[in-house]
């Protein structure tokens, strides 16, 4: 610590005698013509085969630095790469140059120059104006990379994550993972509103929290002396956007779960919801492979991708099975078949629980997460889930004892769930209110949200909705395999 006290006091004394030569090392603006990699890649354009060479204007932060007497080369990064520059006293001046030699890697310049190829070949801006825009007094981590390999990396996730501008600048690929988010959630967006769906921005703080079954976290408005939540999910507000005649509706926004964390779980993270009026789970799930199968070749220009040490491939259609069918395949366990007592074994075997009274359903549900999930590597649709996991959906068709609702499942972990929406008042109320019955055993159950069901007694008509964590997704698209590495800016503890 002492040591870089006093490599920041240094700099902050180059920073006065900067002033004292008469340069301003924070000035207001610079005139931007060109990048590196449209230099880089266009050398010939640029060049002109050195007979009538383009003057360019490029800035960027200094990445090293090797000084020759009177001359010196650099490397600048700028938004979309490096590029050497070369520093000629001859060329800027003896006062510039006396500048020059009191920068450090780390300050921001903005240069003019011609480019052309050194003697080694390496494409190269011969500076002629050069211009300190930011006096850096911090230092940054040293990166050394010869022959394609990385010294002295910035390794360390804990530092990474703490210092995400500094990961930005000397970790590899970092950058290049958040530009693919970005696209991957324009694509989503580009599909959705090509089939006419609009984007909506719904309340965060919430005076009932539900949609989902997670513990919330809790605030206090002080003017109106309440409680309120951070909201678990999108949903409540959404349909009544469907039951007010909106019939395509979606929304991608930060939902918040005070829950663990682990690789796959922040507790803020992006979602996707969307509603489809006169729609039903199979058209969600024609959807869902749509959304996925696009933003992959979107990145990838391709629908098979490595993930974890497996291939898998989301190609369209993907494979559908009922939860039973599931346990069955997966497990050899034929759950419809099973006791009470023999289920309560089988879940306390695997270090599983049902909280409050023993509900078959949940049961159920809780087998297919402790013996199926793991194993399902490529994208599978599960369907038919136990109809006391959800009260939001309906029941199915031939077996009431099972939902319309599906889960999609990729390398073990999910990544979407949807449901041929309740669309039944009385249904509703019913089974939201038995469900608020377990809130005192079980914090993560929702309470009863009156509000809600009165909007659901309107009129809504049939729907199907649709949940994708965007997040996971991203890991999925990008092979990224911690929830840090897609967000910018992960749930940290304290730093001490």
């Amino acid at each position: 610590m002492e040591d870089l006290g006093k490599l920041i006091q240094t700099r902050i004394d180059k920073i006065k005698t900067i002033r004292e030569m008469g340069v301003n090392p924070f000035p207001y603006n610079y005139k931007i013509t060109d990048f590196s990699k449209d230099i880089i890649d266009n050398f010939e354009e640029y060049s002109r085969n050195n007979e009538d060479p383009k003057t360019v204007s490029v800035a960027g932060r200094i990445m090293a630095v090797r000084l020759m007497g009177k001359a010196a080369f650099c490397s600048i990064h700028d938004k979309k790469g490096n590029i050497q520059l070369y520093v000629a006293q001859k060329n800027i001046g003896d006062s510039l140059y006396e500048m020059f030699k009191h920068l450090d890697i780390g300050d921001i310049i903005g240069v003019k120059g011609i480019v052309k190829k050194t003697q080694v070949g390496e494409i190269t801006v011969y500076v002629d104006e050069l211009t300190l825009l930011t006096k850096n007094i911090r230092p940054l981590p040293i990166v050394k990379e010869k022959d394609g390999e990385v010294f002295d990396a910035f390794s360390d996730k804990e530092l990474r994550y703490r210092n995400r501008h500094l990961d930005l600048l000397v970790t590899h690929g970092v950058k290049e993972t958040f530009e693919k988010r970005i696209r991957i959630i324009k694509t989503v967006k580009r599909i959705l509103d090509g089939k006419d769906f609009l984007e909506v921005e719904t309340p965060v703080l919430l005076p009932i929290y539900g949609g989902a079954n997670a513990a919330p976290f809790t605030t206090h408005h002080n003017t109106l002396d309440m409680m309120l939540y951070l909201r678990i999910s999108l949903e409540p507000y959404l349909k009544r956007l469907i039951v007010g005649g909106i019939d395509r509706v979606y929304e991608i926004g930060k939902c918040f779960r005070n829950e663990g964390m682990d690789r796959t779980h922040n507790p803020e993270f992006t979602m996707l919801e969307l509603y489809q009026a006169y729609a039903d789970y199979n058209d969600m799930m024609n959807l869902t492979e749509e959304l996925f199968e696009t933003a992959c070749k979107e990145i990838h220009n391709a629908t098979e991708i490595e993930f974890d040490g497996h291939k898998i491939d989301l190609k369209r259609p993907w494979r559908r099975l009922k939860m039973v069918d599931a346990i069955k395949e997966y497990a050899q366990i034929d759950v419809e078949g099973l006791s009470d007592d023999e289920m309560k074994v089988l879940i306390k075997k695997k270090g599983g629980e049902i909280k409050g009274a023993f509900i078959r359903g949940l049961a159920i549900n809780e087998i297919f997460e402790l013996y199926v999930e793991d194993k399902l590597v490529q994208p599978v649709f599960i369907t038919h889930q136990p109809l006391e996991t959800t009260p939001l959906c309906k029941v199915d068709y031939e077996d009431e004892r099972y939902l319309q609702r599906f889960e999609l499942f990729i390398n073990g972990h999910e990544y979407a769930n949807a449901y041929s929406e309740s669309n039944d008042p009385v249904f509703q109320r019913k089974t939201l209110y038995e469900q608020s019955l377990r809130h005192d055993v079980d914090a993560e159950v929702s309470p009863m949200d009156e509000n809600f069901v009165q909007a659901i007694e309107t009129g809504m008509p049939p729907t199907g909705g649709l949940g994708i964590g965007i997040d996971r997704m991203v890991m999925l698209i990008t092979g990224e395999r911690s929830i840090r590495d897609v967000l910018l800016f992960p749930t940290m503890k304290p730093d001490k």
